[in-house]
């Protein structure tokens, strides 16, 4: 179609060229100047004001919504999970064994359907305190009950609530089939007395273009191993016309399973960070009290960076000292042990 259309568009301006006079013909870039300026102040007129402080999307209205964090199961028989894809960023950790978990952050928007939901750790609580946002889980480990009998966050866990806002669905096996709507995240809220207004904000700052964002060594694939079985290992590949990244878990891709929409990132970060197993249920402990080695994905490249924990709110480091600045769009985070470290479980090619 694109062909198509420039031959008839040639065609029609070589007839205007032979038909005009040469005055008519010297004064058409001008006409052509004016039109691309009034398209230029239309755009403008039509920019929106906000931005969203987690993707850095254009929005109309300024959000007021409060941080929803949600732990959400990747078991193979969890996936597809249902709300991922609209997620404004995911967090992705060790839980224990080899087993990883994310923790999604919905702002921007709140799906119909989350899940399936599964139990709370110490370090999702931190990082759900982090960023003030109110928090749902699905059971949790003894050091995590604690910490939530304590209130150290807001939120409801399907313990107390299953049947009642925590829905089981009948096309999964218990526990990869707790799931939680929209709706009943803020009846949820209603029911403990919590607020869902975006009272700590907290933002990542983003490019305003994408040109700032070609700096480092290039990169359009890469791979975390978190273990030798491959069920919970990841691949992203760039796609320099949409300028994302496509997520493949054991090389599946990843996509939702309500609207069967694919995962398209915009950033892709790894924090290297201390892990311990503190039990015999192989359950950890991750230090995401300091900081560290990070790597970060975004344009088709990649560049070293560090990842610090600024008020219990982890965030990514230039070797200047100033914060790294995002694309806009979606952003994945894994959390990356120690030992062996990025540069054994991270891999990248051109």
């Amino acid at each position: 179609m694109r062909k198509r259309g420039f031959f008839i568009a040639a065609i029609l301006s070589t007839a205007v060229i032979a038909g005009c006079s040469d005055k008519e013909q010297v004064e058409q870039p001008e006409i052509e100047e004016q039109e691309e300026v009034l398209v230029a102040d239309a755009e403008e007129e039509e920019a929106l004001p906000f931005v969203a402080p987690f993707t850095g999307e254009p929005i109309a209205e300024e959000i007021t919504q409060r941080p929803i964090i949600a732990t959400i199961n990747n078991h193979p028989l969890a996936r597809p999970q249902s709300g991922l894809a609209q997620a404004d960023v995911v967090y992705e950790m060790l839980a224990e064994g080899d087993v990883t978990r994310f923790l999604a952050l919905y702002q921007s928007q709140i799906p119909e359907s989350i899940g399936p939901i599964r139990s709370a750790r110490s370090y999702f609580i931190d990082i759900a305190k982090g960023l003030d946002a109110f928090y749902l889980a699905h059971g949790y480990s003894p050091e995590a009950k604690s910490m939530l009998d304590k209130r150290v966050v807001e939120g409801i866990n399907g313990m107390q609530y299953d049947g009642i806002y925590f829905n089981r669905s009948s096309e999964r096996r218990a526990p990869h089939n707790s799931y939680i709507s929209g709706e009943n995240v803020v009846a949820g809220a209603e029911k403990i007395g919590a607020s869902l207004l975006y009272q700590k904000k907290v933002s990542y700052p983003f490019y305003e273009g994408e040109d700032s964002v070609k700096i480092g060594t290039q990169a359009s694939e890469v791979a975390i191993n978190y273990s030798t079985n491959g069920k919970f290992n990841s691949q992203y590949v760039f796609d320099s016309e949409t300028n994302r990244y496509a997520r493949f878990s054991a090389n599946v891709q990843t996509v939702d399973y309500v609207t069967q929409q694919p995962i398209e990132l915009a950033n892709v970060l790894f924090f290297e960070m201390p892990h311990q197993i503190i039990d015999n249920e192989g359950r950890r402990a991750i230090n995401i009290k300091g900081g560290g080695n990070a790597y970060v994905f975004q344009g088709g490249m990649m560049r070293e960076v560090k990842w610090k924990n600024a008020e219990s709110f982890l965030i990514a480091i230039e070797e200047d000292g100033s914060e790294v600045k995002l694309v806009p769009g979606q952003t994945w985070v894994h959390f990356v042990p120690t030992s062996p470290g990025l540069a054994s479980s991270v891999t990248y090619a051109q």
